[in-house]
Formats: structure tokens, C-alpha cells, sequence
């Protein structure tokens, strides 16, 4: 099954366009395919070490990207679609997107290229070069499957102090009349973030409906092989792969969790427990960030279930602000401010990422889960990501752009422009205020309230200094003091820095003694 994607397709004997499919482009609908002739122009795609290499991806990272596109090439053949395929065993595989390129353009000859716009900046730079170097027009489309273009976002940001989802986000629903009543946000307000913060209770989470999960066939199974024998020294584990790959599996998934899982979505989807990586999210990322989904049908797939009475509105407005706001937002913030956006670093952090990042062997108990769970399923929700370890990372002081290739190395649904501005701005502060309005630092009673990793923890999140304190604790004071006059000039953290002020000058240098210690144990 995996071998016919090596066979020869029937080809245009001259060439008019070149299209471009990345391996994050999965998608029939897509602009790139606008006006195809099968007579006259060949699907390009390839997979290349540099694209699982540029950063240490995980081996769940590499399969998943691997397994979609050969499942892809297969629907696109099965179309009859002219496709040049380059596998990443196939002798003389150069090893970039830049070098195959050129090889293809050389061989095919074609008259231009063709692609939807691609999402990480680094690609399209690199694409553009080959492009002028063989002299050839790269007609680069809008890409189709998010519901606002760059352009339309950078019009919405030009002339404002701050950007802040929330106009952003209802700016969307107006213009798409999603959620709406007239003019007028359905259930007389916009956001539901109130209804949406409740953690399991002692009892813990009940009669969870299992995950969308799909058993590897010929094609992922040898991929699996691969991934097992070319990157076996990456982080990770493919014992437990199964995510969907396909279109098919991706609308499966999809209908499981508007039924099944949508309904407690909201009001637990901050909630964290030991041993239980799926809870009730969707797990719907990877599949959308592939372009196996498109945003439109998800968004009117939740909205359907809220018209029939299926869902309740918090859950369900909760869950499309995290697709037609925050996924479109991050996206307007990479392209408005890349390239600079990677290099800012506006605590100034610097500390290295530590060890056990890689590896999950931490005496920090909700550390350990999150980041073991990463590793075996390439997968955390969003809050084990900002409030566990992303948080740790920031109140430890870890330079944001290591905080960022750990991500985008870990995560089956990591593609650089959703994951950077997420980790750098919303996690990391790195921004200085550009994607989130204020640091997200808690001490370790936040993680305490939701989720019951404290209960099994050495560590007591409510001590600050001594052999029990908990790190998340003395970091949270230390980081507070270390940058209390920055800290100042932002009224969102009044309260906090009040409490700070309660501080006597030999707590602050307890905590401050005791932060060093722990920082010099851990890198």
C-alpha cells in the first residue's frame, strides 16, 4: 500500500503550474488547487529531514505529518491528479524543501509555481529564493481554510495602542453572524469565561467518553517503521500513535466530540487531572492544523449542536472562541510582526531549558504528568501548556526561544505560526504585553485548585521557603520581585503585586535565597 505512492503518475508533457503542497496544506479545498488542469500542471510535494530537523521534533511530531501527506498523495492519485512525490527514503533525497525543489523544477520544467500561502514564515522565505533563482513567478494565494486573511487583520491592528483578542474575536462573529442575535452576541454577551473555570473536585473526573483514536494501517504503520529507525534518537514515543490522518478519520473525530465531549467542554476545559491526558477536549488541533478540517465546519458543527439543544452555550461559545478567535488572532499577530516576533525577549530570560523537559523526570508532580504525557501522545491541553509548563518556564526565567523549540518540537499539532505566538507572547511574556495583556504567573495554589497533582506532590503549594516549598510558589514571589518595577506599569497586576507588598524584607530574601537554590538544582 505505502509502495504506490513511489509509482510513477501520468504527467503534462510541458508543464504549465507547478503546485506546491506542504505537508501542514492537506486539503482538496485549498486555493492552491483553484483552476487545476490535470492536462497541464503536477502536484509537488515532499517530505524532507530539515522539516523534522530545524528543531528536534518528537517522533509522534514527525509520524503524524509523515502519515497525513502519504495518505493525501494516495487521495490525490486516487483522483488522478498528476503528483511528483519525493518519500524521505527515496535515493538522493536532498534532505530541504529548497534543494528538492530545485531538483523538481530542473527535471519538470515547469512555466511557474503554485501554492497556498504556507504557514511558517522560514518556508515561504526559503521558497521565494528557489523561486528567483530559476526565474519563476511563485503565485502565492490567500490561504483559504482560516475565515480572515493577514491583510484584513493587519487593517484591524493598524492604529491601535493594543491588540486584544476579544475585539478581534467579535469583530469575526459580526462579520460571519456566528453566535448572533441581530447585532447582538447570543445570550446577551460575548464571552463565557466565568462559566467555563470549574475543576473536578475530590471525586475526580466521571465516565469520561474515550478519545477519537485510529488504529494505524499499511501506510502509518510503515511510517511508524521509519520514524523508529531514521529518528531514533529523537524525543518521544509511537506506541500509542493514533491520530487521525485522513480526512475521513479527522470528520469522525470531529462528529465524536461535538456528541460526546462538547457538552463538558466548557465547564471543565481548565481542569486537570493526574493520569488523564484527554478529559473533554477535542483534540481536534492537529487534524485542523493539517487542513484535514476545515474551521468553518467545526465552528458550525458546535453551533449546530447549541441550535439543537445539544450543547449548552457556555461550552459551546467557549470552544469557537478558541477557533475563529484565538487560531485566527495568533495567526494575524505572526505574519504582522515576523520575523522580528522570534527574536523578542522582553523579560530579558535567559536561563537554559532544563533536562528534564526531554525526558519527564521531575519530582514535580504535575510537571511529570504533563510533560510524560507530551512525550507518549505528542499532546497536552491548553492549560497543562500555560499554566504547567509554560509557567514553570516563565517564573524559572528560561529564554523564550528555548521555551519555543521545545514546543514546537513536542506537539503533534505544533506549526509555527499558532505555536510561536502562543509560547514566546501568551506563555512567555517574550512580547512584552503584544499577544496577552499581562504576564499568566500563579504560584502553585492555582495548579492546586485545578487538578489533584498537589495531593501526591513533596512539594506544598502553599509554602514558599523550606525543604516542602513548592517551586512554582518560591518562583512565583521571586519572579514578582525580580520584576516588580516593570510589573508596575501594568494595571492588571495590582493585586497581585499588593500582595507582594505584604512581604517583609526577610520573606523577599528567604524566597529569594530559596529561588536561587532551586534555579541552580535545576539547569
Amino acid at each position: 500500500m505505502a509502495e504506490a505512492l513511489s509509482l510513477p503518475s501520468a504527467r503534462p508533457a510541458q508543464v504549465r503550474h507547478l503546485v506546491i503542497v506542504l505537508g501542514d496544506q492537506l486539503d482538496l479545498q485549498s486555493s492552491a488547487f483553484h483552476g487545476f488542469d490535470a492536462a497541464q500542471d503536477v502536484v509537488w510535494m515532499a517530505e524532507v529531514a530539515e522539516e523534522s530537523t530545524h528543531v528536534w521534533s518528537a517522533k509522534q511530531r514527525i509520524a503524524v505529518f509523515l502519515s497525513a501527506m502519504r495518505h493525501f498523495a494516495q487521495t490525490l492519485r486516487a483522483l488522478g491528479l498528476p503528483l511528483d512525490y519525493t518519500r524521505l527514503e527515496t535515493p538522493g533525497n536532498a534532505g530541504t524543501l529548497a534543494l528538492e525543489l530545485g531538483e523538481a523544477i530542473a527535471r519538470l520544467q515547469p512555466r511557474a509555481l503554485v501554492m497556498s500561502a504556507p504557514g511558517d514564515w522560514r518556508v515561504l522565505q526559503s521558497l521565494r529564493t528557489v523561486a528567483k533563482e530559476h526565474a519563476l513567478d511563485l503565485d502565492l494565494r490567500d490561504d483559504t481554510h482560516f475565515l480572515s486573511t493577514v491583510r484584513e487583520f493587519a487593517v484591524h491592528a493598524q492604529g491601535r495602542k493594543q491588540l486584544r483578542l476579544e475585539y478581534w474575536y467579535r469583530e469575526l462573529r459580526r462579520k460571519h453572524n456566528i453566535l448572533m442575535d441581530g447585532k447582538d452576541p447570543v445570550g446577551g454577551q460575548w464571552n463565557f469565561d466565568a462559566d467555563n473555570r470549574e475543576a473536578f473536585g475530590k471525586a475526580g473526573p466521571q465516565n469520561v467518553p474515550p478519545p477519537s483514536r485510529f488504529a494505524p494501517d499499511g501506510i502509518t504503520q510503515a511510517v511508524l517503521a521509519l520514524v523508529e529507525t531514521r529518528f531514533a534518537n529523537h524525543p518521544g514515543s509511537l506506541h500509542s500513535f493514533a491520530w487521525p490522518v485522513t480526512r475521513p478519520q479527522a470528520l469522525v473525530a470531529l462528529q465524536t466530540f461535538i456528541e460526546q465531549r462538547l457538552p463538558l467542554f466548557g465547564k471543565y476545559e481548565d481542569a486537570m487531572w493526574a493520569g488523564e491526558a484527554w478529559l473533554y477536549h477535542s483534540h481536534l488541533s492537529c487534524a485542523l492544523n493539517l487542513k484535514l478540517l476545515n474551521p468553518r465546519e467545526v465552528v458550525q458543527a458546535a453551533v449546530d449542536a447549541y441550535s439543537k439543544g445539544d450543547a449548552p452555550l457556555a461550552a459551546v461559545e467557549g470552544f469557537v472562541r478558541q477557533i475563529l478567535g484565538w487560531r485566527e488572532f495568533v495567526r494575524g499577530i505572526y505574519w504582522l510582526h515576523m520575523p522580528d516576533y522570534l527574536e523578542r525577549n522582553a523579560l530579558n530570560a535567559q536561563a537554559a531549558l532544563p533536562g528534564w523537559y526531554w525526558t519527564g523526570q521531575t519530582d514535580m508532580a504535575c510537571l511529570k504528568d504533563a510533560i510524560t504525557q507530551t512525550l507518549e501522545h505528542g499532546y497536552a491541553h491548553h492549560i497543562q501548556r500555560l499554566m504547567v509548563t509554560g509557567l514553570y518556564a516563565l517564573l524559572l526565567g528560561v529564554k523564550p526561544q528555548a521555551v519555543h523549540a521545545w514546543y514546537l518540537s513536542v506537539y503533534v499539532d505544533a506549526v509555527e505560526w499558532v505555536e510561536l505566538p502562543n509560547t514566546l507572547g501568551m506563555g512567555q511574556f517574550g512580547d512584552g504585553g503584544l499577544m496577552a495583556s499581562k504576564p499568566y504567573v500563579a504560584s502553585g495554589k492555582y495548579i492546586q485548585r485545578m487538578s489533584n497533582h498537589c495531593a501526591t506532590c513533596k512539594y506544598d503549594p502553599a509554602q514558599s521557603t523550606g525543604p516542602r516549598a513548592c517551586p512554582f510558589t518560591t518562583l512565583y514571589w521571586d519572579f514578582l520581585m525580580r520584576h516588580e518595577s516593570l510589573l508596575k506599569q501594568n494595571p492588571r497586576m495590582a493585586m497581585q503585586l499588593k500582595n507582594l507588598g505584604r512581604l517583609d524584607a526577610s520573606a523577599r530574601e528567604s524566597i529569594a535565597a530559596q529561588a536561587t537554590a532551586h534555579r541552580n538544582s535545576q539547569l
